[in-house]
């Protein structure tokens, strides 16, 4: 008789045809085994699970509602501020204008030019301003035409252009003046060489022309150097006095350049100096 597999022995042994008896045979007792007989098969008893705990609801990350959970709901985002409409979408409607203090109040600092801060000149002909960037034409203009006005300001492109204008108009004069100075020295030292061994005299016949030609360029000269100073003297000191003006100083400190051998270095610092918006109140009323 054959035993079914137990769980220590779970395979058959290997002499399972000897001893299981065939179906329709006659065992040794006696008895008769069926035809549809089949040894019974051993089954394993089934094991219990442990109990679970109870999980908690989860949210809804869908959106959509479910029975016995709570419905998920998204913050809510911060709002921007409101702004006007742009000026596009209603062409027909008065845009509204938003007014600012003056720039030039605080000590503002920027590009000088029309307007707030500096408030220049938008037109060359305007003495009443300063002129911002001016051109050299544009500054000899303004030059000549605000001869005397010690009022008002003036910028620094307009002041150096002045400067290289007077010095362009004192060239030709101081030209003349040295050719002079060289060839009166030339006819100097020709005449005192020719005459310590000869003493004919031929060498003060022939420098006498050069030294009346020198000395007539040397009077020229000088001459036409003090009519251009003395004509651009009243016109200088305005513009520096403009120039003091724009830099946010009084007038007066172009006195500093009568100190003896500082003052013009002093004065030069000065009309270097940027411009700044509180020289606005040396305008023109």
């Amino acid at each position: 008789m054959t035993y079914p597999p137990t769980p220590e022995n779970p395979e058959e042994p290997e002499n399972q045809n000897s001893d299981q008896p065939v179906p329709g045979s006659t065992p040794p007792d006696g008895q008769t085994t069926p035809p549809n007989y089949a040894p019974p098969q051993y089954q394993q008893p089934a094991q219990s699970q442990p109990p679970q705990p109870p999980q908690p609801p989860q949210p809804d990350l869908t959106g959509q509602q479910q029975y016995g959970q709570p419905q998920y709901q998204q913050p809510q985002q911060p709002q921007p501020p409101y702004a006007p409409p742009a000026a596009s979408l209603y062409p027909n409607q008065p845009q509204p204008h938003y007014a600012s203090a003056p720039a030039y109040a605080a000590g503002a600092t920027g590009v000088p030019g029309p307007g707030e801060p500096f408030n220049g000149a938008i037109d060359p002909e305007d003495l009443s301003r300063p002129l911002y960037g001016a051109t050299f034409g544009q500054a000899v203009r303004r030059f000549l035409k605000n001869y005397a006005g010690f009022s008002g300001r003036a910028s620094r492109s307009e002041y150096w252009w002045t400067v290289l204008f007077g010095f362009l108009v004192s060239l030709v004069p101081l030209v003349l003046y040295i050719i002079g100075v060289v060839m009166l020295a030339g006819a100097s030292a020709s005449s005192s060489a020719y005459s310590d061994g000869f003493g004919d005299g031929y060498g003060s016949a022939a420098a006498a022309p050069t030294a009346g030609l020198g000395l007539t360029l040397l009077f020229v000269g000088i001459g036409l150097l003090f009519v251009i100073g003395l004509a651009l003297l009243v016109p200088s000191i305005a513009i520096s006095w403009r120039r003091f003006h724009d830099a946010n100083f009084a007038g007066p400190f172009y006195f500093l350049s009568f100190i003896p051998y500082v003052g013009g270095l002093i004065v030069l610092v000065f009309m270097v100096l940027p411009p700044t918006p509180l020289g606005r109140r040396f305008d023109r009323v």
